[in-house]
C-alpha cells in the first residue's frame, strides 16, 4: 500500500527554501536586537525576606558601602616566627599598596601577620576583581621569604570572577567538541553532524542574548552556562529523535521530502510533549525563594523553547535542502535494512521472556545506587567552593591556621539605636562571641558587628546564628535582624530546604500530567513517575558517593539536590515519552507485550544516542571552576547513562511486559491506532 506524498509546507521544494530564508531573516533581527544584553551579576543567594538579606540590603545604603575590608596575611616562607623586622616591612608594604594605615595583627603564635585594608569595590564581582588585582600586585614586593595574601569576602568575590575568564568560551568549545565527537559516532557521516551542530548552535547563541535581556527586564540572577547546557543537551535530543524517525523514513519512502515530512508529524508530539515537560518543569522553579533558582528556572524555560523552535521549523528546511545525501556514505534506501532494531531487540526480547527477573536486577541496582545516600551532608564553605586553588582561598585557611577563624567574616546585627546597648549585652553572652561593637548608625538603626570564634560555616557557627537571633529578638523594641556571610549561609539553607519540599513535588506532579495527556491513562503515567523518582534518587546517591571517592567531596553544594533532582526527572521523562509513545502506537498493534519490544528497538539506538550526548554535555560543566557545577554535571550525566541503559532499556520493558495491557487503563488501546506509522511499502519509483 502506497504511502500518501503529502509534504508539509516547510519541507516542500519551495517551502524549505522559503522557511530557512525567513529563519534566517528572524535570526539576524533577533542577534541584532538582543545583542547588547548582558544578564545583572549574581547577588545574595539567600531569601529576599530573611534576615540576612534585609541586613544586607540596609548595608547597602550606608554612606560607606561602596568601601569594604579585606584581609592582608603574612606568613613566613618557612613557617618560623615573623621577626620584628617583618613585621615593620608588612605593616609599610600593606600602608603603601592601600595608601592608608592599618591595625596590624599578629598571631598568638607569632608566625602569622594580618592587616585589614578597605577597598573601593565595583559595580560587579568583575570590576572589584581589577581592584583586588590591582591590590595584589602591589604586594608583590613583599619582603623576601615572606608570602603575602589577600583574602577576605569581595576577595573571595573577585576570584570567583576572575576564575570564569574565558571560562564560557571554553565550557562552548568543549560542549561542541563532544557533540561534534558523539554525533559523527552515532550518524557515521561527514556531513549530517554538521547540520543538527549548526542549527542547535545558533539557537544557543540566540537563547544566550534573549536570556540575558530577560534577566535584565525581570532582575534575573541565573547561570548561564546551566542554560547553554540544557540548550545544547535538548536540542540535540530533539534533533537525535526527528533525524532517527527520518532515517527510518528514507528505508520506506524514495522521495526524501515525503519521508522527512512524515517523520517530522510522527515525531512531534514526542518532541513537544518532552519539550513542554521540562519547561513546565523549569518555571515551577519560579517558585523558588532563593534568586539564582527562580532566575535560572525561567531563563533555561526560555532557552529551551528557542530550542525547540530551532528543531522544529530550522532543522526540517536544512533536512530537506540537502536530501538523502547528507547521510553519505551509509545513505538509507528504499528496501533497504535498518528498522530492525539489532542489538536492542535481542535485549528487549531477553527482559521480555523474564521480566520479573530484569526487573529485579534492574531495582536491586538502583537501591545500591541510593545507598549513596548515607553519609551525605548539604552545604559547602567558601573553600570547599573553588574546584581550582585560589588565593583568597589559601589566605583564608592561612589565617583560620592562626587566628579565630571567625574574623574573617564577621557576625552583623541590625538594631533600633535606642536599644542597641541592650542587643549588645544580649548578643555578648552568647556562647562563642568573642568581639562586639558598633561599627555605623543610619536613619535611626544601628550596624553591630559581632565577631566568633567558630569558623564560618562550621556545625557550630550555623548553630551560633540561631542563639544570636534567640538573644538579639529578646530584646524588647530592638527590631534585631542578624545577617552576614554565616547568617547568609544559614537563611540559604532554610530556603533550599523549603524548595526541594515545595517544588519537587510539584515537578513530579507537572510531569505526570503530561505522560496522562500524552498516554491517555493513569497507570503507566503513575508507574513511570515512581521509576523516574527512583531513578533519581539513586543518581544523587551514587553521584555523591563517587564525589567524595574520586574528589574528596565530603557534602553536596545547598543548591544540586534541587536541580539535579529537577533534571533528572524531567530529562528522564524526556526518554519515557520517546519510548512510550512509541511502544503505545506498536502496542495498538501487537499487544503491550510486543509493542514494547518493538518500541525499544525502533527507539533503542535513538535513546542511548541522545542520552550519551546529554550526559557528555552535562560531563562539560566539569570544565568550570566550581564545584557546584562539577557536582550538578556529575549527578546528571550519571543519571542520564542509568536512565538509558538501565530505566529505559531493561526496567520499564519489564513492567509493560508484567503489567500488559493494563498498563493502558483508562483508556485503553484502539485496534489499528498508529498503524500508518510502521507499514512497511513498496518503494515508488523517481
Amino acid at each position: 500500500m502506497a504511502i500518501s506524498s503529502h509534504r508539509p509546507w516547510l519541507v516542500s521544494r519551495r517551502g524549505a527554501w522559503s522557511t530557512l530564508g525567513l529563519s534566517l531573516v528572524v535570526l539576524v533581527l533577533l542577534f541584532g536586537l538582543f545583542g547588547g544584553a548582558e544578564a545583572p551579576p549574581s547577588g545574595s543567594s539567600s531569601p529576599a525576606s530573611s534576615e540576612s538579606q534585609k541586613v544586607s540590603d540596609f548595608m547597602a545604603e550606608l554612606p560607606d558601602a561602596g568601601r569594604q575590608s579585606v584581609l592582608l596575611v603574612a606568613t613566613r616562607d618557612d613557617g618560623g616566627e615573623l621577626t620584628q623586622t617583618d613585621l615593620t616591612s608588612f605593616d609599610t608594604l600593606a600602608e603603601e599598596v592601600t595608601g592608608q594605615p592599618g591595625e596590624l595583627m599578629v598571631s598568638e603564635d607569632g608566625q602569622a601577620a594580618a592587616v585589614s585594608a578597605p577597598i573601593t569595590v565595583g559595580q560587579s564581582s568583575t570590576e572589584t576583581a581589577d581592584v583586588v588585582n590591582e591590590l595584589r600586585a602591589g604586594l608583590e614586593d613583599a619582603p623576601e621569604g615572606m608570602s603575602v595574601c589577600v583574602t577576605g569576602g569581595p576577595a573571595f568575590g573577585a576570584d570567583i570572577a576572575s576564575s570564569f575568564d574565558g571560562a564560557d568560551i571554553t565550557l562552548l568549545a568543549v560542549t561542541i567538541a563532544i557533540v561534534a565527537i558523539l554525533l559523527i559516532a552515532t550518524y557515521r557521516s561527514p556531513i549530517l553532524w554538521l547540520l543538527p551542530l549548526t542549527v542547535v548552535t545558533l539557537a544557543d547563541g540566540l537563547a544566550g542574548r534573549v536570556t540575558a535581556a530577560a534577566g535584565q527586564a525581570w532582575n534575573l540572577e541565573f547561570d548561564a552556562g546551566i542554560v547553554s547546557v540544557l540548550v545544547f543537551g535538548a536540542g540535540t535530543n530533539y534533533a537525535l529523535l526527528l533525524i532517527s524517525r527520518y532515517r527510518e523514513e528514507l528505508t520506506k519512502d524514495a522521495d526524501h521530502r515525503s519521508a522527512l515530512g512524515r517523520a517530522w508529524r510522527l515525531s512531534m508530539p514526542a518532541i513537544l510533549a518532552s519539550n513542554v515537560t521540562v519547561v513546565i518543569s523549569l518555571l515551577t522553579l519560579a517558585l523558588s525563594v532563593i534568586p539564582g533558582t527562580r532566575g535560572l528556572g525561567l531563563s533555561s524555560a526560555l532557552g529551551l523553547l528557542i530550542a525547540l523552535a530551532a528543531v522544529t521549523f530550522v532543522l526540517p528546511p536544512v533536512l530537506a535542502i540537502a536530501g538523502r545525501r547528507a547521510f553519505w556514505p551509509f545513505v538509507p534506501k528504499p528496501g533497504s535494512a535498518g528498522a530492525d532494531g539489532g542489538v536492542w531487540r535481542t535485549v528487549a526480547t531477553r527482559v521480555s521472556a523474564r521480566p520479573a527477573r530484569a526487573l529485579t536486577a534492574g531495582l536491586v541496582l538502583l537501591g545500591v545506587m541510593a545507598t549513596g545516600l548515607i553519609g551525605t551532608s548539604v552545604g559547602l564553605d567558601q573553600v570547599e567552593k573553588f574546584r581550582v586553588p585560589s588565593e583568597s582561598a589559601e589566605g583564608l585557611e592561612v589565617f583560620g591556621d592562626h587566628f579565630p577563624a571567625g574574623q574573617t567574616q564577621p557576625i552583623f546585627v541590625l538594631a533600633e539605636t535606642e536599644h542597641a546597648a541592650e542587643v549588645m549585652d544580649a548578643v555578648s553572652d552568647v556562647a562563642g562571641v568573642s568581639l562586639v561593637h558598633p561599627t555605623a548608625d543610619h536613619n535611626g538603626r544601628t550596624v553591630i558587628m559581632v565577631t566568633s570564634e567558630y569558623a564560618p560555616s562550621t556545625q557550630e557557627s550555623l548553630a551560633q546564628i540561631g542563639d544570636l537571633r534567640e538573644a538579639a529578638h529578646a530584646v524588647e523594641g530592638g527590631d534585631a535582624l542578624v545577617g552576614g556571610a554565616v547568617a547568609s549561609d544559614v537563611d540559604t539553607r532554610a530556603g533550599t530546604t523549603r524548595d526541594l519540599r515545595v517544588i519537587a513535588p510539584l515537578i513530579l506532579g507537572a510531569n505526570f500530567l503530561v505522560l496522562v495527556l500524552l498516554l491517555r491513562s493513569f497507570t503507566a503515567p503513575a508507574i513511570l513517575i515512581l521509576v523516574n523518582l527512583a531513578s533519581s534518587v539513586a543518581a544523587i546517591g551514587a553521584g555523591a558517593w563517587l564525589g567524595r571517592i574520586l574528589f574528596d567531596q565530603q557534602a553536596l553544594d545547598l543548591q544540586v539536590p534541587l536541580l539535579a533532582f529537577l533534571f533528572l526527572v524531567a530529562l528522564g521523562i524526556d526518554y519515557t515519552i520517546f519510548l512510550v509513545h512509541r511502544a503505545r502506537t506498536e502496542a495498538a498493534q501487537r499487544g503491550t507485550r510486543a509493542g514494547i519490544v518493538e518500541s525499544v528497538a525502533h527507539t533503542g539506538s535513538v535513546i542511548t544516542s541522545a542520552g550519551i550526548v546529554l550526559a557528555g554535555v552535562f560531563a562539560a560543566l566539569g570544565v568550570l571552576p566550581l564545584v557546584t557545577l562539577g557536582q550538578l554535571g556529575l549527578i546528571v550525566g550519571l543519571g542520564i547513562i542509568v536512565d538509558t541503559l538501565v530505566v529505559r532499556t531493561i526496567i520499564v520493558p519489564a513492567i509493560f511486559t508484567l503489567v500488559g495491557d493494563a498498563i493502558w487503563w483508562p483508556g485503553g488501546l484502539r485496534t489499528g491506532e498508529g498503524t500508518h506509522e510502521s507499514r512497511r511499502v513498496t518503494p515508488r519509483a523517481g
